[in-house]
């Protein structure tokens, strides 16, 4: 197998993630944003980015437990508030969650879950109006490639900063940035429900993964050529799968084309506007 090197230069990328964030706001018509952290290492470094690039006093960090969640996620959640002194709340969302979750004793987990997401970025989005905020996004190149986010719940955003690094190049930011050790170490959870892990759910390890999607994605191997590089046939079958199952995860809903100008086909840029 070839080496593969998902190595970044963690200062100039630092640069120009943090130029972004303070563009996208601007440009905009705001100067704040608001962040939902949930003692992850990808909201972590979306918090620590956007304070860097605004002043800890323009982020308001969001906890949002759910009854079920590790306490070890608000603890952890709280350490990246109180190093970054970024401004912050905390709103439970079981009541919100458990209004529908309790109508359906059948509601399985990954239901359960996307209720817990959705519910989330309704408080999200209700902070963005009350904090004059930007709501910012949370998701990595290898979880918005693999559709592994909750449509209109974690995968919603008006930016994203983070979504062009692989979950490996998130940790290596994270570490030049200074996220607390216990978080950069931590597995990584959603924390849906007890002892859930993502790569226990995904059946690989990002390690793994993130090596495959980059020859495919950044190198356009295809996928036999993946294999012949020494990739398992079966893995690379399972992710080439997800990335064609979720691509409308990834765009806009398309719009069915009646006229000249539609959006999205002819209508792309506000240049084509004139302005």
């Amino acid at each position: 197998m070839n080496k593969i090197d998902l190595t970044i230069n963690t200062d100039l990328a630092t640069q120009i993630l943090t130029a972004f964030i303070r563009r996208e706001t601007t440009r905009a018509g705001f100067q704040k944003v608001v962040v939902g952290v949930s003692g992850g290492i990808d909201s972590a470094l979306s918090c620590a980015l956007a304070a860097k690039a605004l002043g800890p006093e323009n982020v308001l960090a969001v906890r949002m437990p759910y009854r079920t969640s590790s306490p070890d996620s608000l603890e952890h959640a709280q350490l990246l508030i109180d190093q970054f002194g970024v401004q912050s709340l905390t709103i439970p969302i079981s009541d919100m969650a458990d209004g529908l979750i309790n109508k359906f004793s059948d509601m399985d987990n990954q239901r359960k879950g996307n209720i817990m997401a959705r519910c989330r970025m309704i408080v999200l989005y209700d902070q963005s109006n009350a904090f004059s905020g930007l709501v910012v996004g949370t998701s990595n190149k290898t979880e918005i490639l693999l559709g592994y986010s909750t449509l209109f719940g974690d995968s919603a955003s008006a930016f994203n900063p983070i979504g062009d690094l692989y979950k490996t190049q998130v940790r290596q930011l994270a570490a030049a940035l200074d996220i607390p050790q216990v978080i950069i170490q931590k597995a990584p959870s959603a924390d849906l429900w007890a002892n859930q892990t993502d790569e226990g759910e995904l059946g690989f390890t990002y390690a793994e993964v993130d090596k495959l999607l980059y020859l495919m994605i950044d190198e356009r191997y295809t996928p036999e050529e993946c294999v012949e590089d020494g990739f398992a046939k079966d893995f690379v079958d399972t992710v080439v799968k997800r990335i064609r199952r979720y691509h409308f995860k990834r765009v806009l809903p398309p719009i069915a084309k009646l006229g000249s100008r539609t959006i999205g086909y002819d209508f792309l840029y506000l240049r084509d506007w004139g302005t």
